[in-house]
């Protein structure tokens, strides 16, 4: 079993978290889907007052985030997301990002990282982690959250660093 799962690390570039999680990392984004989800963000002429978007796919499971303006947006990051599961959907609409924070969840036992509002109590942020660091749930590509947007720590980072308030959210 270690044997395979050395292989599958090596081969896909999936990280091994725990004996009990498997946390994917920087899962590979093929040409058609760029060119899908940059066609899409595009014709529909959505606009953002930073030079950011975010486009949340739930049928993918992706975060999009495009660089650029209006009718000319360039995709240059597609993570791979957990969403809301069907008893606490993840909310479609256009949003803007809001408020943010390092981290929220320590009375409850565990700690989400680098929280960035999409709108009301819902949250792009880290993976679930137990209050000594190890990963508590790092499943992604799955519909299981109480309706945030989970993502590698690494990346829910670099949302909390560079997205500013503002930003246009599309999730669909």
């Amino acid at each position: 079993m270690k044997k395979l799962i050395r292989y599958l690390i090596y081969k896909t570039k999936i990280r091994y978290t725990t004996n009990k999680s498997i946390a994917l990392n920087h899962f590979r984004t093929d040409s058609n889907y760029i060119d899908k989800a940059t066609n899409f963000v595009n014709s529909n002429n959505f606009f953002s007052s930073s030079k950011y978007f975010i486009w949340v796919d739930t049928k993918n499971f992706k975060v999009n985030i495009f660089e650029g303006y209006n009718k000319n947006w360039k995709l240059i990051k597609s993570y791979l997301c957990t969403i809301g599961k069907p008893s606490t959907p993840t909310p479609k609409g256009d949003f803007k990002v809001g408020v943010k924070g390092l981290y929220f969840g320590v009375e409850k036992g565990y700690k989400c990282w680098y929280y960035t509002q999409i709108t009301g109590e819902y949250l792009f942020h880290s993976i679930i982690y137990n209050l000594n660091g190890t990963v508590r749930d790092g499943r992604l590509g799955m519909a299981l959250s109480n309706g945030c947007v989970r993502l590698q720590l690494e990346n829910a980072k670099w949302i909390w660093d560079n997205i500013p308030k503002g930003t246009s959210i599309h999730i669909s």
